[in-house]
């Protein structure tokens, strides 16, 4: 037991085992001790507070009460057996109810005798009672009135409470486990970071999230937690941008030469926006410095970030080297390339498009002119990560929805180039503050935050399946001005027959409404094959159809600007980043534009919010806040694939402030000790070799 320590496996542990080892790895990915001890409480029973019998109400999530057991009686026959005792204080009286364990209780429990009762009240048929409570003599020479501290609660699941792993089980397992490595616990945080911050020291916040003795233990242990997670989240993603800045060389683009200057004075079709022309200053400052760019831009839908990512790759082929843009899916790819090959003609420069539907003959001359430098720009999906894409000088690389994209997909571009190519990420998916800090800390942030002129905002309203007939009614309206309409069903995951099932039914429904040959109906889904969908989709581009029915599939990359009304069917099934992304494919050209979210009329508290705050405003931004707060980090973006986000105590969208502290003095220590070469500094280094050896801070420093 002494040879214990937090990398020992967790079946050596006192009271584990191989099998509940099995299940603790299965279940909770708790690999060692050391996993044990950060599966932290998710929440506290405050055993310090006692409430009155008179306060208690069903609201309450569990309550503590002293009072005298003053009867016990068996009721019921068989399976409606059970045993009611009634407890008193000085203010009322409640019901205790038993199902279980009726022989041992009416042997235990004494009548007459005061008890502290722990449990839920829950109301039945107007009275309160309190089911399956737990119950402690109450002895009044001691000291310690019942438990008397703030009890933990853990997340179990049923395969664990099999092998007794309940939260009780799982409390004596903690127990068990700071008992036996509580000696050697070892500090992360160096002390002068510790006073500055008026934070515990390691074991003792580590004792104290698992078993504070009072609310006040358990904030100094939570804040001290926090945090480090978030300290350490931000020291490593600083390291990495200090790093490319100092180690990757980059292309240095200094001259804005004829076709960045042809592009800007003749084809680019509308004025740039002041957020437009400032991240395109940004990226030219950034470009010039001789270190290789890694930036991230964030726009809403809209907002103009294509033009800018082209501007940017003329700058590139202005310098002598060739850019690339990368989309998630062919339907972006090839509405990337139609779309920038319209804006710069046939003059300015080459540009071409490489999917997987790309031939083998137009492969073969596409591959020839890239090595040969003859091509200038390519759009593309994933094939441009493929070995055989070789460029002669690939200087600059845009990754369109880079969320969509893992680090080693966009790694492969990196490496087709002995000097790493300068790197701009879009999304139009806007992120928190909070995200984006933690996210892409080590990336360089600009924000488009304004719309091109002429661009009227949406106008959006939320109907019930009561107002079907009035939903009708309003397309019907702007067909007749000669617009086009979405219809967007869910795509629900658990089951694509009962998605399909669902579109196949509201396609009917519209048919009866909108019939033939009055009004023509385009149909896409997940489904379909690839040549279909382009098919129905360029229909609807061309206005041969009305109305588009569809899944999400149309979420990114339609550009119609005469659609001018987006309808979304069980809009409350939707997130909110996917909501304000199919409502940002309406609203492309200079007519008002309008998104109707249909509901079915039971809501639960978080759907009706969301729906609430889509009517309220077109902000990207504050709806991707709301969007946190509601959902959490780990969902949205599709930012649950990064490692990043494994927090076991922090919380972005409450811990701002916490963050915030964390990045600022990760960024005042690498000011003053940029290698972390000195004494004071040195716990820092050791604590990520402990965590990570491979993480080689001599190498790099």
């Amino acid at each position: 037991m002494a040879n214990l320590s937090l990398i020992t496996p967790i079946e050596y542990l006192k009271g584990v085992g191989p099998q509940k080892a099995d299940v603790l790895k299965k279940e909770l990915q708790v690999f060692t001790i050391g996993d044990l001890l950060l599966y932290y409480p998710f929440r506290y029973i405050d055993r310090t507070k006692f409430y009155k019998i008179q306060q208690l109400h069903p609201d309450l999530v569990g309550a503590q009460v002293l009072g005298r057991l003053i009867s016990l009686q068996e009721v019921g026959e068989k399976r409606s057996r059970r045993l009611v005792g009634q407890l008193r204080d000085d203010t009322g009286m409640i019901e205790l109810v038993w199902f279980q364990s009726i022989t041992w209780l009416k042997k235990n429990l004494k009548i007459g005798s005061a008890y502290i009762i722990y449990g839920k009240p829950i109301e039945f048929n107007g009275q309160l009672s309190i089911t399956h409570p737990e119950m402690d003599l109450y002895n009044s020479q001691e000291k310690k009135v019942g438990n008397m501290s703030m009890q933990p609660v853990y997340s179990s699941t049923e395969k664990l409470k099999k092998f007794s792993l309940d939260t009780k089980g799982l409390q004596r397992l903690q127990q068990t486990a700071l008992e036996t490595v509580f000696r050697t616990l070892q500090e992360s945080l160096p002390n002068y970071i510790l006073e500055r911050h008026q934070l515990l020291p390691y074991p003792q916040a580590l004792v104290a999230i698992h078993f504070p003795q009072h609310v006040n233990d358990l904030n100094a242990a939570t804040k001290r937690l926090k945090f480090e997670e978030l300290f350490f989240i931000q020291l490593r993603l600083l390291r990495n941008k200090q790093l490319n800045t100092q180690k990757y060389k980059g292309h240095r683009f200094d001259r804005v030469g004829d076709k960045f200057n042809t592009f800007f004075t003749k084809r680019l079709p509308f004025p740039l926006t002041n957020a437009q022309k400032r991240v395109v200053k940004e990226i030219r400052l950034d470009t010039n410095t001789g270190s290789q760019m890694n930036r991230l831009v964030q726009g809403d839908v809209g907002s103009g970030k294509t033009v800018v990512a082209l501007m940017s790759m003329l700058l590139a082929v202005d310098n002598g080297y060739q850019a690339c843009m990368m989309a998630p899916t062919e339907i972006l790819a090839n509405q990337h390339y139609i779309g920038l090959k319209e804006l710069l003609g046939e003059d300015i420069c080459t540009i071409k498009l490489l999917t997987g539907s790309t031939s083998a003959k137009e492969r073969r001359i596409l591959h020839r002119e890239l090595e040969e430098g003859t091509l200038d720009i390519l759009i593309g999906t994933h094939a441009l990560i493929e070995d055989k894409v070789k460029f002669k000088n690939i200087g600059f690389v845009v990754i369109d929805e880079q969320h969509r994209f893992g680090v080693e997909q966009r790694a492969k571009l990196w490496r087709k180039n002995a000097i790493p190519p300068h790197m701009l990420v879009m999304t139009a998916t806007p992120i928190p503050r909070t995200l984006a800090m933690t996210l892409y800390g080590d990336l360089d942030i600009s924000i488009i935050d304004e719309l091109p002129a002429g661009r009227k905002p949406i106008k959006t309203v939320h109907f019930f399946e009561s107002s079907r007939l009035r939903m009708f009614g309003f397309m019907r309206d702007e067909i007749a001005k000669g617009r086009q309409v979405y219809v967007v069903f869910p795509l629900i995951k658990e089951s694509e027959k009962l998605d399909l099932l669902y579109l196949e039914a509201g396609l009917e429904n519209l048919q009866r409404e909108f019939p033939l040959p009055q009004y023509k109906i385009s149909i896409v889904h997940g489904k379909m094959p690839v040549k279909d969908k382009d098919f129905e989709m360029q229909r609807f581009v061309k206005g041969e159809t009305q109305i588009m029915v569809a899944t999400t599939v149309i979420e990114v990359g339609v550009n119609v600007p005469n659609a001018s009304v987006m309808v979304i069917e069980n809009s409350e099934r939707f997130g909110l980043s996917q909501l304000h992304q199919l409502r940002g494919r309406v609203g492309r050209g200079a007519e008002q534009s309008y998104c109707i979210l249909m509901s079915g009329n039971k809501l639960s508290k978080d759907g009706r919010q969301r729906l609430q705050t889509m009517v309220r405003t077109n902000d990207g931004f504050e709806i991707a806040e709301v969007d946190l707060r509601l959902r959490g980090p780990g969902d949205i973006s599709g930012t649950q694939q990064s490692g990043v986000l494994d927090m076991k105590i922090a919380n972005l969208a409450s811990d701002q402030a916490v963050l915030t502290e964390a990045r600022a003095t990760v960024i005042e220590i690498f000011n003053e000790d940029p290698s972390l070469s000195s004494e004071k500094n040195r716990l820092l280094v050791d604590y990520f070799n402990r965590r990570s050896p491979l993480f080689n801070w001599d190498k790099i420093s």
